[in-house]
């Protein structure tokens, strides 16, 4: 069974919660992490947690021994955190970055992903699906 540590940071917490509806949709993540937990019982253990702020998500990015892989959602800290970088790049567990929405289509300051360089994989667009492909990915 892997156990898979789940992170978001600034605002992705507020997706479906009234955050721009045209990029996030109107379901709360709580509906969705359920059916992701019910779906994979067999096969995962997930936790999540979320934090506004950057050295809270180094600090459980670094507490390696909890988990088997990460899937992060580091909001905008994305484009700005080379310290999440940091810790990333040195965190000996597969990562796969999630993003919500198509970022590509967004403000051109969305298109460059500072942590996705330390991340294995980053899937953009899909909504909460993302998370599924995420844990498809980690699972195969």
């Amino acid at each position: 069974m892997k156990r898979i540590r789940i992170l978001h940071g600034p605002n992705v917490p507020y997706i479906g919660k009234g955050r721009e509806p045209q990029w996030y949709g109107q379901q709360p993540w709580s509906e969705f992490f359920e059916y992701l937990r019910t779906k994979y019982a067999n096969q995962a253990s997930m936790t999540y947690l979320e934090s506004p702020y950057e050295g809270q998500l180094i600090e459980w990015v670094w507490e390696t021994h909890l988990y088997d892989a990460l899937i992060l959602n580091p909001g905008a800290l994305a484009h700005t955190s080379y310290a999440l970088y940091d810790a990333l790049s040195a965190c000996e567990k597969p990562c796969f970055e999630v993003h919500f929405s198509q970022i590509y289509k967004r403000e051109r300051f969305r298109h460059r992903l500072i942590t996705a360089r330390a991340c294995r994989g980053v899937i953009s667009g899909f909504g909460w699906k993302g998370y599924e492909l995420a844990i498809i990915a980690i699972l195969g």
